[in-house]
């Protein structure tokens, strides 16, 4: 065989290699994209880069692998839904007092299914593996909460706030209902 002929050959094989590489990175990359939605481009802005990003979305993912959520009883589920109720309906005469009550019911509901509340960040990163769509909801949510602490936030963002927190809310108990459902 001549050595042109052996170059070519190992040049059509390097393009083929780069190729595949490339369909598998382009596949993991929109995998990724669907499963995390807006998620996936807020993790890209906040790490700076597209590799870092969807490595730390993929870390994401297995740190909560690791973490067993259980669901609640019906009772503590009723619970918690008489609680939000009654937080709700303190709202009008209490804005900041009912978001700050959200916050915290919020947090013990995820603490009792199983999420580490260690850090709002941490949290609501593992919570975006399985809330993908309602997790910036959230974290909208808790800025309002923070705002509010600070004396910055109006009524209007408290609104916005406790109506983003309650998009988090209806999710985890209705994921938390489905799940009992299961067993």
């Amino acid at each position: 065989m001549s050595a042109w002929l052996i170059a070519v050959i190992v040049v059509a094989a390097v393009v083929v290699v780069g190729a595949i590489v490339w369909v598998v990175e382009a596949r993991r990359r929109a995998k990724l994209r669907s499963r995390f939605g807006p998620e996936y481009d807020r993790a890209l802005r906040s790490a700076g880069n597209r590799r870092a990003g969807e490595r730390a979305l993929r870390s994401r993912m297995d740190e909560r692998k690791s973490i067993e959520l259980h669901a609640l009883t019906p009772s503590a589920r009723d619970d918690y839904e008489t609680r939000w109720r009654d937080i709700q309906a303190q709202f009008v005469d209490a804005p900041q007092t009912a978001l700050s009550l959200a916050d915290a019911l919020l947090t013990t509901l995820m603490r009792d299914i199983g999420y580490p509340v260690d850090d709002f960040e941490h949290q609501a990163a593992l919570a975006s593996v399985d809330h993908p769509r309602v997790v910036d909801n959230y974290r909208q949510g808790h800025q309002a909460y923070l705002s509010s602490v600070n004396g910055q936030g109006t009524t209007e963002t408290m609104r916005r706030g406790f109506i983003s927190y309650r998009s988090l809310f209806a999710e985890l108990l209705k994921d938390d209902n489905a799940a009992s459902a299961v067993r």
